[in-house]
């Protein structure tokens, strides 16, 4: 029965710790344009010329 109570405070600690990166990537603006970057790979890339 310790182990249940053991078990139970780690994913709860662990719980804590994603939801607060989650909320730190919302404060950051890590999920502000969710649409461009997947339009961006459907643009082509000018060709760049090396001078050798």
């Amino acid at each position: 029965m310790n182990i249940l109570y053991f078990l139970v405070g780690c994913s709860i600690l662990m719980a804590l710790i994603f939801l607060g990166a989650f909320v730190w990537s919302l404060k950051n603006g890590q999920h502000d344009d969710v649409v461009t970057p997947g339009i961006r790979v459907l643009f082509e890339d000018e060709d760049s010329k090396v001078d050798s």
